[in-house]
């Protein structure tokens, strides 16, 4: 048994230590609690079978995540995911249908220049989903800027602007620019906010001079520190211009479902760290305004 001395000694360490960790506790931001958009999320067909949709609407209602961005390779998952309404309604979340241009993993790199992708969204389109009309198209990547000049980017680009459809793009900033050129006025959400870390600097520039470009954060380097803090210098972005972005969990392979839940708890820590109006912006009302969308 411990004597009186041990005793007192651990007690006055257990004191101290209390002591020290006060002002850590007291500093650290609450997590953001809010409703949370995913506006990056994928319900592809490997995903089917080990990831029911009980199953992946489970993890957004367990993460809060009220509604999100879907789109699949091929578009069934999304809509499968569009026509469970029931289930949706159950774990209260609004499914945002996005038209995919990709009918299997060749139209990855052959979309731009293919015009068999125009007719199939076309054909998308027009069919609609059982959860209303499609809202956008992509997510669509390109691997070389050069081909965001490719027909069949040039035309759907167009299509979107004339048909106030949102893009979910994938490419560097470079392409960024070329897109906008073929259709200033769409509205195009930058997935990963750039490829490859485009500089922060860069980032802004591009914002101020696209008014229709808004910045989704999944896999965005540079965006927290080593403890899951916002660094200062996306902080300082993100407070400036909070209505220019959303949290996103791109769930592009199976992977990435297991973790579901753990992705939106450390979007909801860095959130955290924003001022509240800021990160209630990026959580939530950024989407549900651009796609008219109640509050929970």
């Amino acid at each position: 048994m411990p004597t009186l001395h041990l005793l007192t000694r651990r007690a006055a360490t257990a004191a101290l230590a209390a002591v020290l960790f006060m002002p850590a506790l007291a500093s650290a931001a609450p997590a953001y609690a809010g409703p949370l958009f995913d506006a990056h999320l994928h319900y592809n067909v490997e995903a089917v079978d080990p990831h029911p949709i009980d199953d992946v609407l489970g993890r957004m209602q367990r993460s809060g995540v009220r509604a999100v961005i879907a789109n699949s390779r091929p578009n069934d998952g999304t809509k499968a995911l569009a026509a469970a309404r029931e289930a949706t309604k159950k774990a209260g979340v609004t499914v945002v249908p996005f038209v995919r241009l990709y009918r299997n993993r060749a139209d990855y790199t052959g979309w731009p220049t293919d015009p068999s992708i125009v007719d199939m969204v076309l054909r998308e389109l027009a069919a609609g989903t059982a959860a209303g009309p499609y809202r956008g198209l992509g997510e669509f990547h390109l691997y070389d800027s050069k081909n965001a000049d490719g027909p069949t980017a040039r035309r759907l680009m167009q299509l979107a602007q004339e048909r106030d459809l949102v893009v979910l793009a994938h490419v560097d900033d470079v392409a960024v620019e070329k897109l906008f050129a073929h259709a200033p006025k769409a509205r195009m959400i930058w997935a990963h906010t750039g490829i490859g870390g485009v500089p922060i600097e860069r980032v802004r520039a591009l914002l101020d001079k696209h008014p229709t470009l808004y910045g989704e954060l999944s896999y965005r380097p540079g965006l927290t520190v080593d403890d899951g803090k916002l660094s200062a210098a996306w902080k300082a972005l993100l407070s400036e211009k909070p209505e220019r972005f959303f949290v996103g969990s791109d769930t592009w392979t199976n992977g990435r479902w297991p973790e579901y839940e753990n992705l939106m708890r450390e979007a909801r820590a860095w959130l955290g760290g924003l001022p509240p109006a800021a990160a209630r912006r990026i959580a939530w009302e950024n989407g549900a305004a651009m796609f008219g969308l109640t509050s929970p």
